[in-house]
C-alpha cells in the first residue's frame, strides 16, 4: 500500500498555526485565573513572532530562489506561503479581539486599568508630563527623513513610530515630511502610574509630546509600528576555521535581514502605509493592521506588573523532592537503584546538587556535559568551572547554534574555556541536541560511572516551566555507551553499535522502525499490538508512513503530541487505529515517550527527540530506555493519566480540526492540576512520615476518577 501520498500528510506550517491557536484558547478559557489568560495571550505573540522569524523566513528563501519542490502534502513554498497568510491574519484579529472584548474589560473590572492618554486623571496626567520631560525626552532621538537623510534601519522588534509633519507656516500641500522615532527600549514598556494598578504603554507617553522634538512643525500623524525580520541562519562549518568567531560574526549581521512581517495601527492613513511598505520592502500579505497594543508580549510584563491579585494566578507550589535524592551522598542513592524526576513535579535541584557534589568529590575523576540551552545565571556553568580548578577532568559540549540562545551559549563557552574546562562544539553539520551528563569516579570496586539522561534541557528556570523526564543511573551498559557518545562528540570515534542508549542520526530511526517493525509482525499474528509515544512534534514523513503501516496493520497507535501534527486520523484502511491527543496548559509540555507493547514485554524509552527529520536526521539525539520496572510502571501510569486528561486535552479530527473532549459522564481530570497536587501533598508529607520508596507518583483508583481537591 502506498501510504506517501500528499493527501495523506498535512502540511508542517498551517499545523503549528493550529496549535498557536490552541495556546489561543487558553487565553479564552474563562476556567483559567484572569493574569494567566493574559499571560497565554502574550505566549500566542511570542511564538507568532518565532515563527515569523524562522519559518516563514525560510519559506521566504526557498520562493527567492524558485524553489518549487513541494513538502509531504504537496505545497510548494509560494503555496505555502499564500496559505499561511490566509489563516494567520484571523488568528491575529483573533488575539486582538480577544485582548479588546475579554481580557481587558475583565482587568478594569477587578481595578487592573491599562489606560489610553486620554483616560488619565489630573495628577496621572502630570506624572506623564514630569515623566517624558524629565526622563524620555533626554534619551528620544528625532530621525528625520528626507533627501540627505535616508530611511534609518529598524531593528527586529524594536518599537517605533512613524510620524508625517508640515512645517509650521507652510500649507501642507506645499511641504510633507517623514521622520521617525524608536521607542526607547531602556525603559520598561509598562509605566506604572499614580493609583493602584494603572498602568499605561510607553509609547502611548510619548506620543501627545513627540512635537517638541520637531520644532518648528506640526505632527500630523503619530503612528505606532513594528517589524519582524529574518533571524535564522546557517552556519557553514566546513568553512569556518573558527565556528564561535563565525557565530558571532553571523550574529552581529541577523539584524540586517530582510522584513518577514510589518505591524501597524489599525489606524494608520493610507500615505503613511505606503511609506513604511515601500521603505520596508515588505510583502502586502505580511503586513498586518493592529487594532489594539503593537506587539502582545507587553502582556507579560503587565501581569508581572500587577500588585495585590495573587487569586488571579495559578497558585504556587513547591516542587516535590523524593526521600533518595535528600540524602548526602547522591552518588550512593543512584548506586542503589534508578532513580527518576518528572519535572516541574519533582524538583531539579537533585541535578544542580549532583554536578555541585562531584566538583567537590575527591573521587571524581571526570564530568563530561552536553549543554544545548541553560538559564542566564546558571549555577550548572559554576559549578562545572568549580569542577575543573578543582583538579577534575572537564568536558562540555556547548550547543552554540541553539537558536536564539546563541549569544547566550557563546558567552557560556568563553566562561568555561576561562576556568579550565575542555568546551567543544559537537560535529559538523550537526547539532547537539541531547541532554547526557557522565560523571566518572573512582570507588573501592574500581571505576564506576554515573548518569544523567533527560528528555529537556539542563535548565534550572524552564525546568520549573516545562514538563519533561530525567532518569540518574549507574547502568555499566549504558555507561559504557554514554563514554562512546562523548568520545564520538570530543573526536574521530564512529561508533556503529550501542548496548543501550540509541543516538540520531547514528542508530536512533533504525532501531524505531524494528520496534515498529515488531508490533506490525505481533498484530498480523493476531497477538496484541500497541504503541504509545508523545512528543512535541510529528513531521517526519518516513515516520508517519511506518505510523500509517503499522496502524493499517492493526496496531493501535496512541499519540499525544502538543504542536506540529502532519499526520491525518481516520483516513479509511490507513490511520483509523491513530488516535492524537494534544495537552495544552499551565505547563510547556515538553518530554518525550516511546512504549512498545513488545508482545507484553513492555518496552518503554525516554528521548530528546521528537520525530521530525531535523530530530533523526540532522542532529545529535538520545533514547534511553527505562529498564527498572517500577519506574516503568510509574510512566506508563503517568502516560494513562495524560491519556485520561478531559480539560487540557484537543482530540485531532479526521477533518483536521482540534475538538476538546466530550465530558458527559466523566469527571473532570486536569492532569497537569492532578500532578501539582501530588506533589504537594507528598511535599508536605515527607517532613511529617520516614522515608519511603522513591516515587512521588500517587495512583488513582481509576485513571478518570475525580481530582482530589485536598
Amino acid at each position: 500500500m502506498n501510504f506517501a501520498k500528499p493527501e495523506y500528510f498535512v502540511n508542517r506550517e498551517l499545523s503549528w498555526v493550529d496549535f498557536d491557536d490552541r495556546v489561543l484558547e487558553e487565553a479564552r478559557d474563562k476556567n483559567n485565573p484572569l493574569l494567566e489568560r493574559v499571560r497565554f495571550l502574550g505566549i500566542t505573540q511570542s511564538n507568532l513572532d518565532e515563527f515569523f522569524m524562522v519559518r516563514v523566513a525560510s519559506l521566504r528563501k526557498m520562493q527567492a530562489v524558485a524553489y518549487s519542490k513541494p513538502d509531504a502534502a504537496g505545497m510548494s513554498p509560494t503555496t505555502q506561503l499564500a496559505a499561511l497568510s490566509a489563516k494567520i491574519h484571523p488568528l491575529v484579529e483573533k488575539q486582538y479581539s480577544t485582548w479588546t472584548r475579554s481580557l481587558l474589560p475583565q482587568l478594569e473590572k477587578v481595578g487592573i486599568n491599562l489606560l489610553d492618554y486620554s483616560q488619565l486623571s489630573k495628577k496621572q496626567l502630570s506624572f506623564c508630563s514630569q515623566y517624558f520631560h524629565q526622563v524620555l525626552y533626554p534619551v528620544l532621538t528625532p530621525l528625520a527623513v528626507d533627501v540627505s537623510r535616508p530611511f534609518p534601519f529598524i531593528g527586529n522588534n524594536t518599537l517605533n513610530l512613524a510620524l508625517r509633519l508640515v512645517k509650521a507656516d507652510v500649507a501642507e500641500k506645499k511641504d510633507r515630511r517623514f521622520a521617525m522615532v524608536q521607542v526607547p527600549d531602556v525603559f520598561p514598556r509598562v509605566v506604572t502610574l499614580p493609583g493602584e494598578n494603572q498602568f499605561i504603554l510607553l509609547e502611548e507617553v510619548i506620543k501627545p509630546f513627540i512635537g517638541e522634538l520637531f520644532t518648528g512643525f506640526k505632527v500630523k500623524e503619530v503612528q505606532t509600528f513594528r517589524v519582524i525580520r529574518d533571524m535564522d541562519f546557517d552556519v557553514a562549518e566546513e568553512d569556518a576555521s573558527d565556528l564561535m568567531k563565525e557565530i558571532v560574526h553571523q550574529l552581529a549581521m541577523r539584524e540586517h535581514t530582510k522584513v518577514m512581517r510589518l505591524e501597524l495601527a489599525a489606524e494608520t492613513s493610507k500615505t503613511l502605509r505606503k511609506r513604511l511598505i515601500k521603505a520596508l520592502a515588505v510583502h502586502e500579505a505580511d503586513v498586518y493592521d493592529i487594532k489594539g497594543p503593537i506587539d502582545l508580549t507587553v502582556l507579560s510584563k503587565l501581569v508581572k506588573a500587577v500588585k495585590n491579585h495573587p487569586e488571579l494566578l495559578y497558585q504556587p507550589f513547591k516542587a516535590y523532592t523524593q526521600p533518595a535524592l535528600r540524602q548526602t551522598d547522591l552518588f550512593a542513592a543512584i548506586r542503589q537503584q534508578d532513580l527518576f524526576l518528572h519535572h516541574p513535579y519533582d524538583s531539579f535541584d537533585p541535578v544542580v546538587q549532583l554536578i555541585k557534589q562531584a566538583a567537590n568529590d575527591p573521587a571524581t575523576l571526570a564530568i563530561k556535559m552536553t549543554l544545548y540551552r541553560v538559564s542566564s545565571d546558571s549555577p550548572i556553568i559554576q559549578y562545572l568551572g568549580a569542577a575543573a580548578q578543582n583538579g577534575k577532568q572537564v568536558t562540555v559540549l556547548v550547543e552554540l547554534k541553539a537558536r536564539f540562545d546563541e549569544e547566550n551559549n557563546v558567552h557560556w563557552a568563553t566562561e568555561l574555556e576561562k576556568k579550565g574546562c575542555h568546551v567543544i562544539y559537537g560535529l559538523v553539520g550537526l547539532k547537539t541536541h541531547c541532554k547526557l551528563l557522565l560523571i566518572v569516579r573512582r570507588e573501592s570496586d574500581g571505576i564506576r560511572r554515573y548518569m544523567h539522561m533527560a528528555t529537556g534541557n539542563y535548565n534550572d528556570v524552564t525546568a520549573r516551566l516545562y514538563t519533561d523526564m530525567g532518569l540518574f543511573t549507574a547502568d555499566p551498559k549504558m555507561g559504557v555507551d554514554a563514554s562512546n557518545i562523548f568520545n564520538m562528540l570530543s573526536g574521530f570515534s564512529e561508533p556503529d553499535h550501542f548496548a543501550e542508549l540509541n543516538i540520531a542520526p547514528l542508530t536512533l530511526r533504525k532501531f524505531l522502525n524494528a520496534r515498529f517493525d515488531d508490533e506490525i509482525a505481533n498484530a498480523k499474528a493476531g497477538k496484541k499490538a500497541l504503541i504509545r509515544m508523545k512528543m512535541n512534534s510529528l513531521s517526519d514523513k518516513q515516520m508517519i508512513e511506518k505510523i500509517y503501516e503499522a496502524a493499517a496493520a492493526g496496531v493501535k497507535v496512541d499519540l499525544i503530541i502538543r504542536g506540529i501534527c502532519c499526520l491525518k486520523v481516520g483516513l479509511p484502511g490507513i490511520s483509523e487505529n491513530v488516535t492524537v491527543h494534544s495537552i495544552v496548559g499551565r505547563f510547556l509540555e515538553h518530554s518525550r515517550i516511546y512504549y512498545f507493547y513488545a508482545g507484553g514485554e513492555e518496552k518503554l524509552y525516554l528521548s530528546s527527540a521528537d520525530l521530525m527529520n531535523r530530530n533523526l536526521s540532522r542532529r545529535v539525539e538520545l533514547l534511553f530506555p527505562i529498564l527498572q520496572p517500577n519506574i516503568k510502571a510509574q510512566i506508563v501510569q503517568i502516560y494513562e493519566l495524560m491519556w485520561q486528561d478531559n480539560l487540557k486535552t484537543r482530540v485531532l479530527q479526521a477533518d483536521g480540526s482540534y475538538q476538546k473532549v466530550d465530558r458527559r459522564g466523566l469527571a473532570p481530570l486536569d492532569v497537569q492540576a492532578h500532578l501539582v497536587t501530588v506533589a504537594n501533598t507528598e511535599q508536605k508529607a515527607a517532613t511529617t512520615k520516614p522515608a519511603t520508596p522513591p516515587t512521588h507518583f500517587t495512583p488513582m483508583k481509576k485513571p478518570w476518577s475525580p481530582v482530589d481537591d485536598d
